[in-house]
C-alpha cells in the first residue's frame, strides 16, 4: 500500500512524487522533523526564469537555492567512512558525498547532472541504508517536461536527453536501484515557473566564465 497520501496536496500539485517502500511513511512517522523541513523547502522553491537562463558553471543556481534552503536549517553536506573488516584486514569501502544529510534522512539534489548519477545516489542510499547509518533517502530533480520550457528560451542544448530527470529516474528506482531504502523522489514541475525576466549581465557573465557543469 503507498504512503503518497502523506505527501500534502500542494507538494504533490508543483512536484512529481514517486516513492520506494513507503518512503512517505517513514519520514512522517520516524523522522518528523526533517520531513517537516523538507516541505518547508520544497514549498518556498521556484523554478526563475533568470536562474535556468543563468544557470552554469560548477553548480547552478537552481541547485544552489535548493541545497541552500537545506542549509539554512542545519542539513550538511556528509561524507560517510565505511569499511569492511576481515579477520585482522581492513578494506576501505567509500561511499559518495551525500548532498544534504540530517538525523538519519539523506537528500540529493540532481538538476542537470549525468543520469549515472542516479545509479550512484541510489547504490549510496542501499548501502548506507544497510549499514544502518540511515532510514530513508530522498531526490530532488526535475521533471521531464520542462524541456519545452528550456527549448522557449533557448536552453534546450543544455539539458539533454541524457541528464538526470524524472524519466530516467524512475526506471531505475521500480529497477530495485535503492534496495531495501525507502526512497523519496520530488521532480519538478512547470507549475513551479516563474518568469521574471533575462538575468541581468553579471549574472550571463559570471556564468560564461566558468567551466560547464558536470
Amino acid at each position: 500500500m503507498s504512503t503518497l497520501h502523506l505527501v500534502p496536496d500542494d507538494l504533490r500539485e508543483r512536484y512529481h512524487v514517486d516513492e520506494w517502500r513507503n518512503a512517505a511513511g517513514v519520514l512522517t512517522t520516524a523522522c518528523p522533523e526533517e520531513w517537516a523541513e523538507i516541505i518547508e523547502v520544497l514549498r518556498g522553491f521556484r523554478l526563475l526564469r533568470s536562474e535556468v537562463q543563468a544557470a552554469g558553471g560548477a553548480k547552478s543556481p537552481i541547485a544552489s537555492q535548493i541545497d541552500g534552503g537545506f542549509y539554512a536549517r542545519g542539513w550538511k553536506e556528509k561524507l560517510f567512512r565505511t569499511a569492511i573488516q576481515l579477520d585482522d584486514e581492513t578494506f576501505a569501502s567509500p561511499t559518495h558525498k551525500i548532498d544534504c544529510l540530517k538525523g538519519r534522512v539523506a537528500l540529493e539534489v540532481e538538476w542537470n547532472n549525468k543520469d549515472p548519477f542516479f545509479d550512484r545516489d541510489l547504490n549510496n542510499f542501499r548501502l548506507l541504508f544497510d549499514l544502518r547509518a540511515i532510514d530513508v533517502g530522498v531526490i530532488v530533480t526535475r521533471g521531464s517536461e520542462l524541456q519545452t520550457i528550456f527549448k522557449s528560451l533557448g536552453k534546450g542544448a543544455s539539458y539533454g536527453a541524457s541528464t538526470t530527470h524524472r524519466d530516467k529516474l524512475l526506471p531505475r528506482i521500480e529497477g530495485g536501484g535503492g534496495g531495501g531504502c525507502p526512497v523519496l523522489t520530488f521532480a519538478i514541475k512547470p507549475a513551479l515557473y516563474v518568469d521574471d525576466g533575462d538575468p541581468s549581465s553579471a549574472q550571463v557573465a559570471a556564468a560564461e566564465e566558468l567551466p560547464s557543469e558536470e
